[in-house]
C-alpha cells in the first residue's frame, strides 16, 4: 500500500472526505507496506484509535489527533532508507488547500521538500521561517534555498541563538510539532516524536506565533508576544509555551512539582537545575517512580543532571541508538505529556525560539509511555563507578 493509500485509511477514519479525494488521485511506491491496527484506548470513554505501522516507525490516529514515533534501524543502508514518518507528514502536505506556514531548524527530507514544492505551484501559500546557520546557510543542504529560489518565502532568523521550532500549520487547521527535525537523520536514524493536533484554536496560536517572526521579524528576546496559551479541548487541557518570551522553566517545574506518583522522561539534553531539583524532591516519597534515558553524548558531562539523579537514586540509562536520542519528552502520572522542540538547557530557555505542549490526555500518554519503554528496554544502564557520587 502506498503513503497515499495508507493515509486514505485514515482521513476516513477521521471523516476527512475531501482530503480523501485528494490523495487517491496521487500514487508513489514506499520500500514496503504499512499495516494497520485497530487499537482500543485505555480510557473507557475515549474514541479508538488506529495504529499505522512504518517500516521505520509507526502512528497513531484518533479522532483529532495523531502521535507518530520513528523506529531508528542503525543497521540498515542509506539506500534502503524510506516507508518513514515523512510519508504522512508529505501526504498531509500534499492534501493542504490554501496554506502552510513552516517553521523548521533543518529541512533536507526529499519527500518533504518535493511536497513544499508541490503546494506552491499548485497555488497553496507556503512560508517558511529557519535557522540562519543550521537552515538556510547549511552549505551540506540547498532544499530550503532551492524552495526560495522556485518562489516560496523563506525568513532566516540572523541571529546567534537558535530558531529551534519543528512545527507546521496546515490550511489553519492542523499543527504539527515535536522533535522532529523534517532531515533524513532526524526521520531515520535519530529518535523523534511527532503530535498532530487538528484544532483551529491550536493552529491559530501556532499561527500568532510564526507571524511574529516572519512577518515581524520578532526572534528570541524581541518576540512581544506572552508566549502562554492554554486550550481546553475535548479530550484535555493543552498549554502550549512558546519561548523564550514565556517563562519555560516555570512552566515544566510547576507541571514536575504537580506530579503525584510517576515522572518518566527521555532527553537529548538535560542540564536545568530546577528541574532535576524538583524531580529529586519528589523522591521524598518512597513510592514515587522516577525513571529517565539520556542521549549517551555527554550524558555524565559535568553539566549534564544525569549524576546528579543517579546519586538521589533516580533509575536513569544512557540510550542505546548508535546515532541521537533526540527526544525532549516527560511524561508525568500516565496522564500528562510534555514534548516539542525545548532541550533541558538554558540555551534553549534564555535564547532559543522554541515550543512546548503540554498535553493532558491519558491515550495520548500512554503511546508515549509506550515509546518510553521501547526506548528505556534498549538503554545502558549506568555501572557501579561509573558515576562519582562522593
Amino acid at each position: 500500500m502506498n503513503r497515499h493509500g495508507k493515509h486514505l485509511i485514515l482521513f476516513l477514519f477521521v471523516g476527512v472526505c475531501a482530503l480523501v479525494a485528494a490523495l487517491a488521485s496521487q500514487f508513489s511506491s514506499p520500500p514496503a507496506p504499512a499495516q494497520f491496527v485497530m487499537g482500543e484506548s485505555r480510557s473507557a470513554t475515549a474514541s479508538p484509535f488506529i495504529t499505522v505501522k512504518y517500516r521505520f516507525g509507526r502512528g497513531y490516529v484518533g479522532g483529532d489527533w495523531q502521535v507518530y514515533f520513528n523506529e531508528p534501524d542503525a543497521s540498515a543502508d542509506k539506500s534502503d532508507y524510506g516507508d518513514g514518518i515523512d510519508g504522512p507528514l508529505a501526504s498531509a502536505i500534499d492534501a493542504a488547500e490554501s496554506s502552510l506556514d513552516i517553521a523548521a531548524f533543518e529541512l533536507n527530507s526529499e519527500l518533504i521538500y518535493e511536497a513544499v514544492l508541490a503546494a506552491q505551484r499548485r497555488g497553496v501559500t507556503a512560508r517558511i521561517v529557519t535557522d540562519d546557520r543550521h537552515g538556510l546557510e547549511d552549505d551540506s543542504n540547498t532544499a530550503l534555498r532551492d524552495l526560495r529560489a522556485a518562489g516560496v518565502p523563506v525568513v532566516a532568523d540572523d541571529r546567534s541563538g537558535l530558531m529551534h521550532n519543528k512545527f507546521i500549520i496546515i490550511d489553519e487547521r492542523a499543527v504539527w510539532t515535536g522533535s522532529w527535525n523534517y532531515t533524513r537523520n532526524g526521520t531515520y536514524r535519530n529518535n523523534n516524536n511527532v503530535l498532530v493536533l487538528e484544532s483551529a484554536q491550536v493552529a491559530a496560536a501556532y499561527k500568532a506565533e510564526f507571524d511574529e517572526m516572519f512577518e515581524r521579524g520578532e526572534f528570541g528576546a524581541r518576540s512581544s508576544d506572552d508566549g502562554v496559551i492554554s486550550l481546553e479541548q475535548d479530550h484535555g487541557e493543552i498549554s502550549i509555551i512558546f519561548g523564550p518570551e514565556a517563562d519555560e522553566i516555570a512552566a515544566l517545574e510547576a507541571s514536575i512539582r504537580a506530579a503525584r506518583s510517576s515522572i518518566h522522561f527521555m532527553s537529548f539534553v538535560f542540564s536545568l537545575d530546577e528541574l532535576a531539583d524538583a524531580m529529586i524532591e519528589k523522591m521524598t516519597d518512597p513510592d514515587f517512580v522516577l525513571r529517565g534515558v539520556f542521549e549517551k553524548r555527554n550524558s555524565k558531562a559535568s553539566w549534564s543532571q544525569l549524576p546528579g539523579l543517579y546519586c538521589a537514586g533516580a533509575q536513569v540509562r544512557q540510550d542505546g541508538n548508535r546515532y541521537i536520542l533526540h527526544h525532549k519528552v516527560i511524561i508525568i502520572d500516565d496522564d500528562t505529556v510534555i514534548t516539542g522542540s525545548f532541550n533541558f538547557s538554558n540555551s534553549a530557555a534564555q535564547n532559543n525560539d522554541e515550543n512546548i505542549v503540554i498535553i493532558r490526555d491519558q491515550v495520548i500518554a500512554s503511546l508515549y509511555l509506550e515509546e518510553w519503554r521501547r526506548v528505556w528496554n534498549s538503554a545502558q544502564e549506568v555501572s557501579p563507578g561509573e558515576v562519582n557520587c562522593d
